[in-house]
């Protein structure tokens, strides 16, 4: 369960830049879906991403996020125009779910109404495996599907191909390192890329 002081504190920050945002915004805090819902809530963002369902055996021991206390949440404030991304496979973490990877996409639309899905890789930075993608793609042709994780300058066009965008943060860091700043100029690069394969 995320602190409340957290939470707070990110609001805050969130409430000093987003009158410089100049395209919709979403929020994630991490393995905590009510918490995303909350904060997205509280600034008005446009979509939560979020690993909304499943059982986790993860690197922070046992994990079942709250779905449905997530889905209330945005019943309750009025947001049924808030995105909910659904990260299906989490990173630094296994699924105790068997089923595969596509199946458990097409419930997470059927049974908890996910607005979009995210495939991963294994952690932060590292490729999604695109076999996989082109499974869920096939599961679920009319749901939006993002590359959750991994997407690189030399990527993003295969991935395209398959998907409909992607989340991208460690390749516009310095370095391609996920702990250093962005680097403007590798951000550069990489939407001059992106605009190339519209």
């Amino acid at each position: 369960k995320a602190p409340p002081e957290g939470l707070a504190a990110l609001a805050s920050v969130i409430g000093q830049v987003k009158s410089i945002i100049k395209v919709p915004f979403g929020v994630n805090y991490l393995w905590d879906p009510v918490a995303t819902v909350a904060l997205a809530v509280a600034t008005e963002a446009s979509f939560a991403r979020e690993i909304f369902t499943g059982v986790y055996a993860s690197d922070m021991g046992l994990w079942a996020p709250d779905c449905a206390g997530a889905a209330r949440l945005r019943a309750s404030q009025g947001r049924a125009d808030l995105q909910m991304l659904f990260n299906i496979n989490a990173e630094f973490a296994t699924s105790l779910d068997t089923r595969p990877l596509a199946v458990k996409a097409k419930s997470a639309v059927f049974s908890s109404k996910a607005d979009v899905i995210c495939v991963s890789g294994p952690m932060t930075g590292m490729g999604v495996n695109q076999n996989e993608l082109r499974e869920v793609r096939q599961a679920l042709p009319d749901t939006p599907l993002l590359a959750n994780t991994g997407v690189t300058i030399d990527t993003v066009a295969d991935i395209f191909s398959i998907t409909d965008g992607c989340v991208v943060g460690s390749h516009l860091k310095y370095n391609g390192d996920t702990w250093s700043a962005v680097d403007p100029e590798r951000v550069r690069k990489f939407m001059d890329k992106v605009q190339t394969l519209n």
